[in-house]
This record gives structure tokens, sequence and C-alpha cells, in this order.
């Protein structure tokens, strides 16, 4: 009996030491996803910090770099990316096999929730309470109030078929039958409706989703809808549309002041593509306390011949703001019919040039190349930032104010600028880069000093840049244009859809609603159907 409990004894010794390490294990690994939540969310408290100065710093001294923001695009990505380790962290430490766990307060700062928005339809699924007492068995239980957890859910979105139903009626008298005439469709014998061609349309020329990438999502949700069909409907409401686009490129060259540039876009052809262009021009008097509605026009061209532009501005004899490509010299010419256009200099791509030399974070990220920074790239910078903070003051003041100020505060710096440049120009070589990026200037003194002599001129050309930031991100996806013809055909979709981005209307609802109406519409009052006309006339009909 002595030898069963001595093996007796040690069976329980080796247990209790098996339980004792096995805890030790839990709480060594809890330990260790704790320190992981921590770290990780002092990374993500780190990054969002960043975040938060570089945002404070570009609200109070402006962009400093051309890239900035590209910076703040890939510092947000990179904090969705921390984020995410650290909520992963933490779930995990949470979920660590240790009995007696004490989680201690993280470091990242969760933000206040906002509520759900109110105009979203609510479905209540009741949690059945308790029938008894859980603590003395009692079933004498009276209801003393609820809490509500809300969860934000989707459901996928439905297709419907429309019956329109034309009653047929025969006349007992003379026989004659009578019915109503049919619906009116965007296609000519097409079976879809005015909102599945919008979202066909926005995805593709908003969105920038391919017809192909369509045709096989609307696949997986039961729709045969095949790419020749789709191609079919566009090439259809690209025709119906066409009316607006005509008044929209009016009223655009009907400015006093417009804004041009171009991108590359690249054309399909038999044995290799061609670098075509999408050219834009931009209408926005906001800047100066202007009233009419910003537009913008694109056009499409299969090369950057200056004839182009000479084309698009043929009956323009305004302000054209853009950089110094020469391809508008000759809208420039004193002799041109029926007047030459006044050109305006952009003073972003001039700073850009010297930023390049100055920027010190650029150069470091390449590896091959030594970091020599430009001490006069960098003054010249800082004199342009200077000239950049007092026109951001005045941005919206109408003309006479801003020039007032320009002439005031603006011009004594842009003469010291001038001066400085001019005497550090002849210490230079021709072939230095810094000396390159004063001659770009020197050479243009007139262009860019005008903006000091009429406040309807802007600073920069951002406005046509702006207009172009979601074609050159969106051609990563569709690559290049099948023909010339899509080519037109896409400027002309993005004509519309800018358009009513800039106007504030939500593209997709705003064709949804010209392309159910635009039969019934007078031709003579297609006016009524712009965007911003559209938003003031339907307001029930904008995205929230």
């Amino acid at each position: 009996m002595a030898s069963g409990d001595s093996t007796s004894d040690d069976i329980e010794s080796l247990k209790r030491q098996l339980a004792t390490e096995r805890s030790a294990r839990e709480a060594a690994e809890a330990r260790a996803a704790e320190a992981a939540a921590k770290v990780t969310n002092a990374e993500a408290l780190i990054a969002h910090m960043r975040l938060a100065i570089e945002k404070l710093k570009r609200d109070l001294y402006g962009s400093r770099s051309e890239h900035g923001r590209k910076l703040l695009d890939q510092m947000e990505l990179d904090l969705e990316e921390l984020v995410a380790n650290a909520a992963e962290d933490t779930a995990r430490a949470e979920l660590a096999p240790r009995s007696e766990r004490i989680v201690p307060a993280h470091t990242r700062r969760h933000p206040v929730r906002k509520p759900l928005p109110e105009h979203l339809p609510r479905e209540r699924v009741i949690v059945p309470g308790p029938t008894t007492c859980p603590c003395c068995g009692s079933s004498k239980l009276a209801k003393l109030g609820e809490d509500i957890t809300e969860t934000l859910e989707v459901i996928p979105r439905q297709w419907k078929v429309i019956q329109h139903v034309r009653e047929k009626f025969t006349c007992r008298s003379c026989e004659a039958i009578s019915q109503a005439p049919a619906p009116f469709h965007v296609i000519s014998r097409g079976r879809a409706g005015a909102n599945l061609l919008a979202m066909m349309l926005y995805a593709k020329f908003g969105l920038h989703q391919p017809l192909n990438r369509q045709s096989a999502e609307y696949a997986k949700e039961g729709i045969d809808l095949p790419l020749s069909t789709l191609a079919d409907h566009v090439g259809a409401c690209a025709a119906v549309l066409q009316p607006l686009v005509t008044l929209i490129r009016d009223h655009v060259f009907a400015g006093e002041r417009i804004h041009g540039d171009e991108t590359p876009v690249k054309l399909l052809a038999k044995t290799k593509c061609h670098q075509a262009r999408l050219w834009t021009y931009v209408r926005d008097d906001r800047p100066f306390g202007g009233r009419d509605p910003p537009a913008a026009i694109y056009d499409f061209s299969r090369d950057r011949s200056g004839e182009h532009p000479a084309r698009h501005l043929a009956g323009y004899g305004g302000i054209l703001q853009a950089d110094c490509y020469g391809g508008y010299s000759g809208l420039y010419r004193s002799d041109r019919q029926p007047r030459p256009v006044t050109e305006a200099a952009c003073w972003a791509h001039a700073r850009r040039k010297f930023f390049v030399l100055a920027d010190i974070a650029a150069q470091a990220r390449d590896r091959k190349k030594s970091i020599v920074i430009s001490p006069i790239a960098h003054e010249a910078v800082r004199r342009m930032d200077e000239i950049f903070a007092v026109e951001r003051g005045i941005n919206g003041l109408v003309p006479d104010k801003r020039l007032a100020v320009r002439r005031d505060i603006i011009a004594p710096r842009v003469d010291d600028l001038i001066g400085w440049m001019t005497a550090e120009r002849a210490k230079l070589s021709g072939n230095n880069d810094v000396a390159k990026a004063m001659s770009y200037m020197l050479t243009r003194v007139d262009a860019f000093t005008r903006f000091l002599e009429d406040g309807r001129i802007c600073l920069t050309n951002n406005a046509a840049e702006r207009s172009l930031r979601g074609i050159a991100i969106g051609r990563k996806a569709w690559l290049f244009a099948g023909s010339e013809r899509g080519g037109e055909r896409a400027a002309a979709m993005f004509t519309l859809i800018e358009t009513a981005k800039l106007n504030g209307v939500d593209p997709q609802a705003w064709l949804a609603d010209v392309l159910a109406r635009i039969a019934d519409h007078r031709i003579t009052d297609l006016a009524a159907r712009l965007p911003w006309n559209w938003r003031s006339s339907a307001p029930a009909n904008r995205a929230a």
C-alpha cells in the first residue's frame, strides 16, 4: 500500500507541476500579448500625432511640398495599417488564456464615435430578456428600461424590373383602337433604366472602373450584361448628353479668365500606343468673388501639338492661366484674331523647380545620390512662400480689394524677389540647375507679375491641375483610350462629371435625373438641366 500511495502522490505532484507550468506559460503569453498591444498602440498613436502635426503645419503655413497632399495620403495609409495592427493585437491580448488578467488602459486614444445617420431606416432586433430572476429565481419581473446597441449594416443592391403597362381600348362606336404612347427609353429599343445607365457611366468615368469589370460584377449578382451591351449603352448616352456638353463649353469660354492644362494618356494603336493628350479648361470665378458657377471642359487629341489649344481657344480672348508650355505662345501674339489671349503664368510651377533643389526629404530617399541642398533654392522657396501666405488671405475677395492688397503688400516682395534673383543669376553658370530655374521666371517676368495688375488673376494654375488629378489616378486602371472617338467620348463624360462635382452636385444622381427627363425637356430650355441649375430646382434628387 505504501508503494501505491507513493506512486499516487508522485502523479498528483506531476499534475500540480504541469498545471503550474501551464499557468506560468499562459501568464507569459498574456504578458507578451499585452506588451505587443502596447507597442502597436504606441506606434499607432505616434503615427496619429505625426499626421495631426503635418495637417496643422499645412493649415498654418500651407503646403511645404508639391507632394504635400501625397505625403498626407501616404501617412493616412500608414496610420490605417498601424491602427489595424493595434486592434488585432489588442483583440489577441483580450483573448489571451489568463484567468486573472488585468488589461491596462491602452495608449491609443479612441475617437468619440458619432451617432449613426438619423435618416437611415432602423430595424429592431429584440433580444429576449430573462423570464426569472437569476438571483432568487422569482418570476415577478418588471421592465425597467432597455439599452440599444446600434450596428451599421448594408444590404446588397437590389435589381428590379419595372413593367410599364399600357392599357389598350377600342371604341364601340367606330371600332378605333387607342392606347397611351410607349414610355421614353434613353436607348432605342434598350431595356436599361436611367438609374442603371447613370450608375454605369459614373462607375466608368467617375470611378474609373472599366466596363469589363462592371460586367463581371453584374454577373456575380445574376445579371447578364455583356461588355458589348454596356459599350452600346455608353455610346448612346454620350450622344444624348452631348447638348449639355456644348452648353458647358460655351459657359466655360464665356469666362473672363480660365485655367488650362493637359495630361498624357495612352492611345491604343496597331503597333504601339501613342502618347495622346487630354486637355482641360476650367472656369472658376470664386477666387475673385465671381458669382457665375464653376465648370470644366475637356478635349482629347492624338498629340501635344500647339494646334490643339489654338483650335480649342479659337474664339477666346480673355485671360489664360497656364504653365509656360510653348504650344500656347500663338495665343498670346498681338496680331491674333479676334484678339490676343492674356498670359498669366503659374507661380506653383516656378516654385516647384526651386523646391526640387531644396527638398531634403526627397533627396534623402534617393540613396543613389548624395544629399546636396542649394541654399539659393531654399531662399527662393522661402521668399515665394511669403507671397503665397499673403495671397491665401485675400482669396475670395472682389478684384479691387485683391488688387489693393497686392499693390501694398505683395508687390514689394515680388520686386525684392526679382531683384535678388537677377543678382544671383548673374553669378551662376548657365548650366547650373538653380540658374535654369531662375531663367524660367526671369525670361517671363511680365507673365509672372501680371497678377499685380489684375485682381481676377490667380497666383497659380492649381484649379486646372485639380481637375486632372482624378484622371491621372484613374488611367492606372483603364490604361489607355481604345480610339480617338473613345478619347473624345471620355472627354465629354469627364466634362459632365467634373462640372457636377465643382458645383457640389452628386454626379450619378444628376445624370440619372437628366437621362430620365431629357426627352420631355424643351431643347430651348436645356440650360435648366445643367448642374448648377439642377441643384437649385431639384433638391430632392440630390444625394444627402
